[in-house]
């Protein structure tokens, strides 16, 4: 595995991921937007799910514009979505592609920045459902169609405040460190049983707004833009990090 530098610096060829299906959540803003742009770049045709039609039509439409391959706009709200939504979504993937190359989970809530004892008990249960058991039931619904493919990699989003707990940052915090446990068992259970690995980044300090929602006060010309941190994600997707398993990177390794 390259260092965390060098995966950062990461510089990948233009058809990396030709001819790959990747699915990317909340692919309409921010960092799935930046994600959704630069797979479709880089050759692979992408599906962009998220709840805001309107969000994923522009990204589709920025997509025909540069020349990449037809996106795919499938609308979904994790915080309702149940066990059959994801399963029909594996059917769906299934006929019309036969298989998919890879997962990117970007979606995610910030819920409140408040002590833990203030902590209100329907913003925790959205905060968990969407950062942590929708995630789970994706990947575990789409697990068949991953594993048709010959290099299938699942990424999970991850965040420094879910390795050492930082205060007021509430079920956000508790929700990351359990998206880094998830990431090891699961990787833990595929390791050498097939195509599929599963991975996690921290994309770090990044100009979105997520970021703008946790510090109103930060001046967001001070962070990188969502498309600067791209290598990390094109790495980890494309077959040169294939023997890559469990891992958490960091996108912004030297911040």
């Amino acid at each position: 595995m390259l260092s965390a530098t060098q995966i950062a610096e990461y510089q990948p060829q233009t058809d990396l991921l030709a001819e790959q299906i990747i699915l990317i959540t909340g692919a309409g803003d921010g960092i799935g937007k930046a994600a959704a742009l630069s797979c479709a770049a880089h050759g692979a045709t992408v599906i962009l799910a998220g709840r805001t039609v309107a969000k994923l039509e522009q990204v589709y439409d920025q997509v025909i514009e540069a020349g990449g391959p037809e996106p795919i706009i499938y609308p979904i709200d994790l915080e309702g979505a149940t066990s059959e939504n994801f399963d029909e979504l594996c059917v769906h993937i299934d006929e019309q592609f036969g298989h998919l190359d890879g997962l990117l989970h970007n979606a995610g809530i910030l819920g409140q920045r408040t002590p833990l004892s203030n902590y209100r008990q329907d913003v925790w249960d959205k905060v968990m459902q969407v950062n942590v058991t929708a995630q789970f039931q994706m990947t575990q619904a789409l697990m068949p169609v991953l594993e048709k493919s010959a290099d299938a990699s699942v990424i999970f989003t991850t965040s420094g405040v879910g390795r050492v707990g930082r205060s007021f940052w509430g079920a956000y915090a508790v929700s990351k460190f359990a998206v880094e446990g998830m990431v090891q068992v699961w990787a833990s259970e595929l390791e050498g049983l097939g195509s599929v690995r599963v991975n996690a980044i921290n994309p770090g300090a990044t100009a979105t707004g997520m970021r703008a929602q946790a510090f109103p006060a930060e001046n967001p010309g001070s962070l990188k833009s969502a498309a600067e941190i791209m290598p990390v994600y094109l790495y980890l997707l494309g077959s040169d990090s294939n023997a890559v398993n469990g891992q958490s990177v960091d996108a912004q390794p030297q911040r």
